[in-house]
């Protein structure tokens, strides 16, 4: 099994608001505990799962602030500190270190679409906060991919640990893992691609799918990561039509409905972001019955 400090299951955990759309601070507390139950390596606040674009800073920091106070060391925090402005991840970096936080994600610069030049400073400009990173190459969300050769060049930074890769490119994600140092975690951004990415050379999962099943998610890491692949595929295989249907809309409105449902979070979400269609919320009640995750029948 691997010993990369950054491998294992991380959840990207959604962001609970309360009705009158502030930060609901007791379920974050209450979602958080759940996740250190369920097993997981870490968790991930105030990404973009965490609808991170709606947040103020204020509010990242007080959230992040939470997740480390109820974390308690039973398992690792990775703030979620990316922008399209380099100035103000920097700004949310040095918040996310200064309450604890022991590893950010950040997400490529969105909409901007800077050069191979522009994401080697702007990426060096956050790891001089001193505070380890995880690059998070979405080209699908920001519009920019980050080649293999320029992430080889940033791997060079001792202060960037890691890659969440979710190009959606396996060939990709190969490339990476044939290049990378001995010490650059890469986990899937994609939790249907997580064992296709371990069976390749990969380190674990940074998962949406984990807010609402922790422990299967986790199973399904240390099964592949032990390299016990016949019990990590019967995971994967029953787990398959969830990973599909929590995007059936985007990320996060389906997982934050589960979750909803499941009575640990008010459904609420920052506009532009909406509740799910009833077409949608048919499919989700579904699936949270066929999981054996809603117990109720309305």
């Amino acid at each position: 099994m691997t010993t990369k400090k950054y491998a294992g299951t991380w959840t990207a955990l959604i962001t609970p608001f309360k009705k009158d759309g502030g930060l609901d601070e007791a379920a974050l507390r209450i979602l958080v505990r759940r996740q250190i139950e369920g097993g997981v390596t870490g968790i991930v606040p105030i990404g973009t799962t965490g609808e991170s674009p709606t947040t103020l800073a204020a509010e990242d920091r007080r959230a992040i602030e939470i997740v480390v106070e109820e974390a308690a060391g039973k398992v690792q925090v990775m703030a979620g500190t990316g922008s399209n402005s380099t100035r103000e991840a920097v700004t949310y970096t040095k918040a996310a270190k200064e309450v604890g936080a022991g590893s950010c994600l950040v997400v490529a610069p969105y909409y901007n679409k800077p050069t191979p030049d522009g994401l080697k400073l702007h990426y060096a400009a956050i790891a001089d906060v001193g505070l380890p990173v995880i690059v998070y190459n979405i080209k699908g969300r920001t519009g920019i991919n980050i080649d293999t050769d320029t992430l080889m060049e940033m791997a060079q930074n001792p202060m960037i640990v890691g890659v969440k890769e979710a190009s959606g490119d396996i060939a990709q994600m190969k490339d990476v893992l044939a290049r990378r140092p001995d010490d650059f975690t890469v986990l899937c951004g994609d939790d249907a691609m997580t064992l296709d990415l371990m069976r390749a050379g990969g380190d674990g999962v940074i998962s949406v799918a984990s807010n609402i099943v922790p422990r299967e998610v986790s199973t399904l890491v240390r099964h592949a990561a032990a390299g016990e692949w016949d019990e990590a595929e019967k995971v994967n295989e029953h787990l398959a039509d969830m990973f599909k249907k929590l995007f059936i809309e985007s990320n996060p409105i389906p997982v934050k409905y589960c979750a909803a449902r499941m009575g640990t979070c008010e459904l609420v979400y920052r506009l532009p972001l909406c509740p799910p269609t009833a077409t949608s919320q048919t499919v989700l009640d579904t699936l949270l019955k066929d999981y054996g995750l809603l117990k109720d029948t309305t």
